[in-house]
């Protein structure tokens, strides 16, 4: 039997892998510019802490989770975002109590949701993220975006575009729920199945539907921006005017709701404008989270955070083709001929790597040709050409591989030679 990955999945083979390891180092120096330490959440969590985090009225909790029963009947759940496991850990830890306000944290690691795949999308995919715990300060909030677009800008992307809204605080979101359902209760009928069911469970989801976003009454909804109490407008006013400070482009959307119940205030995405990009065209979403870790247990404590797709943003990197400047070639490779010198070459290879220069030899007994070859396939700069008439009389043949310029070198200057000229 030919087994074969499973759908929405995918491997990543080396030379692929590369480039995940360029963007994955890339995310981590730019959260230590900005003082995000790592945090590493278990894969699988309690299923309540995404129906209380993550919200039960969700497209993620009502289609799209990896749900299953372990050995003694507990319902688990493979992650499907990084929030809540974030702020689980936040709450379960007390870093609530830390001098450091707010805790800064970021994490890298695979989430799971059972959705169609489609370019881009896979049902295992891994999140960068970031979350800052314990302030409601708009400062905040700006330096969020600032970092997410920094990452991006730092990766060569230009075809950005910022669209941000405010969501309002409680006293907002009670007004605007009103109006929202009194706006769609008489027509909710045309609707689909989703919608009917959200209008008294949660409306603004209703204006984030996929399959009715043509709808006539979507285009004359009533926006929350004309429901935003002194408070929440000020709140907004105030995250505009930094993003502004900053010189960081936005664009306001009052339909923006973002597909997590616990957004409030704040929320934004940042979108591809590439060509051949494709139709979903948002790589980052986020927002401020109010109240989320009073709902997993915690003391009342303001959050703003955001997660990014790598898959997603690799996509956006292939659509304005842009290439990463990752490290294929090795330093050196030796090609020997007789069997001394293959022997000699075992321990020279690890003598040059011990002194941090990458190396490789055939392990084939290929003709001195196709050794060649396999030097040239590997790109290195260097290759050792070593026999045992070399092996005699204590030397190697070092050909720059780019110049073709050959040079014979005593064995034991061979290290310091190559190391002068990497």
């Amino acid at each position: 039997m030919a087994f074969q990955i499973p759908r929405g999945t995918q491997d990543i083979l080396p030379n692929e892998v590369e480039r995940w390891q360029y963007i994955e180092e890339k995310a981590k120096d730019l959260c230590r510019l900005y003082q995000y330490k790592e945090i590493r959440t278990p894969i699988f969590e309690h299923t309540e802490l995404f129906l209380r985090g993550v919200g039960e009225s969700t497209d993620v909790v009502q289609k799209e989770m990896y749900t299953f029963e372990d050995r003694k009947g507990r319902s688990i759940t493979l992650r499907p975002e990084g929030t809540a496991s974030t702020v689980r850990s936040f709450v379960e830890n007390k870093m609530y109590a830390s001098p450091t306000q707010p805790v800064k944290l970021y994490y890298i690691g695979p989430m799971f949701r059972y959705e169609r795949p489609q370019s881009g999308r896979y049902r295992q995919f891994v999140q960068f993220g970031i979350e800052a715990i314990g302030s409601s300060d708009p400062a905040i909030d700006a330096e969020v975006i600032s970092l997410a677009m920094n990452f991006y800008r730092s990766l060569g992307l230009q075809k950005l575009k910022i669209v941000i809204n405010s969501l309002g605080d409680q006293e907002s979101r009670k007004m605007h729920r009103q109006a929202l359902i009194s706006h769609f209760e008489g027509r909710i009928g045309e609707f689909c199945e989703d919608c009917q069911k959200r209008l008294h469970q949660n409306p603004l989801r209703i204006l984030d539907c996929k399959k009715d976003r043509a709808h006539e009454l979507m285009n004359t909804a009533p926006s929350i921006l004309d429901y935003l109490n002194e408070e929440s407008k000020s709140y907004f006013d105030k995250v505009l005017q930094y993003l502004d400070d900053l010189g960081i482009s936005y664009e306001v959307d009052p339909n923006l709701v973002r597909g997590l119940d616990y957004y409030n205030h704040t929320a934004f995405e940042i979108m591809s404008g590439a060509e051949g990009f494709g139709a979903i065209t948002t790589l980052c979403g986020g927002g401020r989270y109010n109240g989320l870790v009073e709902e997993i247990g915690g003391p009342a404590t303001s959050g703003i955070g955001f997660a990014l797709s790598i898959e997603r943003l690799l996509a956006a990197l292939d659509a304005e083709g842009i290439e990463l400047p990752v490290q294929k070639e090795i330093d050196c490779y030796i090609a020997t001929l007789g069997e001394r010198a293959k022997d000699y070459s075992v321990s020279l290879l690890q003598n040059l790597r011990d002194q941090g220069i990458s190396a490789d030899k055939d392990y084939e007994n290929k003709k001195i040709k196709a050794q060649f070859k396999a030097a040239s396939r590997l790109e290195a700069k260097y290759t050792i050409v070593l026999g045992d008439d070399e092996l005699e009389k204590g030397v190697a043949n070092v050909k720059d591989m780019s110049s073709g310029d050959q040079q014979e070198v005593g064995l034991e200057n061979l290290v310091s030679f190559l190391k002068e000229r990497l």
